[in-house]
């Protein structure tokens, strides 16, 4: 019997209710796939074929922690050089210097002073380098005194727990025509959801491990499949390596898309919002689990 880990955290122990719905097509193939708390302690995971991350979205502020845990793993999805290069947003630096396009970024790190005007806009999103969904990001108008006060003291907030500051422009465009996810299967496209704006003030907002978010199905551009398979060519060792992936794009000034993140961990896959979708996921995993080099 082939044995998957669906990798979860505690807060989510069942699993978010979309990623459920491929445990079904797995069974139908064979496959017992079962939630499991990523840091529980009294979880054998070599029980497993293979462990595939899926709702582990409390890992930010135990980051380490979380990459030794998948290091230690026999068989994981995707690997683990491959998480710990996708947990930390500065491979934005990585796929710009690939010619990837990519919302503009200036970074502060740990001790240094935030440059706000940068970016000649005073229209911006702050947000941790090491993060997941929206926690932890704001949005701010640094032309009004507070805003910039507020702005100030969000980079400051992050640079004492040790984290890199992101500073981007908020791209305006979004409010009309929402970000596009473009979700990848196995290296290949399988489908893409539009997600509604959602930062409208500062960080003070965020609770929980994420924000509930308008979705709904979208037709992918060619511009934004185009962008979306440079994205994942940039990925050492090739999109080929890799189960599951999400490229997030935003129009540009220009309207042409622009990567604003590139999610390989444990991005939400929106199965239940295209047909086929939960059973092209049990394809995959099936074959990485069965895979000559997964145990």
């Amino acid at each position: 019997m082939t044995m998957v880990a669906l990798a979860t955290c505690q807060r989510l122990a069942e699993l978010h209710h979309d990623d459920r719905t491929v445990i079904e097509p797995l069974a139908k193939r064979g496959v017992t796939a079962v939630p499991a708390v990523w840091d529980d302690p009294t979880v054998d995971w070599t029980q497993f074929d293979l462990t595939v991350i899926r709702n582990t979205w409390d890992y930010p502020d135990r980051r380490t922690e979380f990459l030794a845990w998948a290091r230690s793993l026999s068989a994981v999805a995707n690997p683990a050089d491959v998480l710990e290069r996708s947990t930390d947003k500065r491979y934005l630096r990585e796929l710009a210097a690939a010619g990837v396009p990519v919302v503009p970024t200036t970074w502060c790190e740990p001790g240094e002073e935030a440059d706000l005007d940068a970016l000649d806009t005073s229209d911006l999103v702050i947000k941790p380098a090491v993060g997941v969904g929206a926690i932890g990001a704001g949005r701010y108008d640094i032309s009004d005194e507070d805003h910039r006060r507020l702005a100030d003291e969000h980079v400051r907030r992050h640079q004492a727990r040790g984290v890199s500051v992101m500073v981007q422009p908020y791209l305006p465009a979004v409010d009309r025509a929402g970000e596009t996810a473009l979700v990848f299967l196995g290296g290949e496209f399988s489908h893409a959801i539009e997600k509604a704006a959602l930062l409208n003030g500062s960080d003070a907002a965020a609770d929980g491990l994420f924000r509930e978010q308008t979705i709904s199905p979208r037709t992918a551009t060619a511009a934004e499949l185009t962008v979306a398979e440079a994205t994942l060519a940039v990925v050492p060792g090739g999109a080929d390596r890799l189960a599951y992936g999400r490229v997030d794009l935003l129009p540009g000034p220009d309207g042409a898309p622009v990567v604003v993140e590139l999610e390989l961990c444990e991005p939400s896959l929106f199965l239940g919002q295209a047909d086929g979708a939960a059973q092209r996921w049990a394809a995959v995993i099936t074959e990485h689990a069965t895979a000559p080099t997964a145990r």
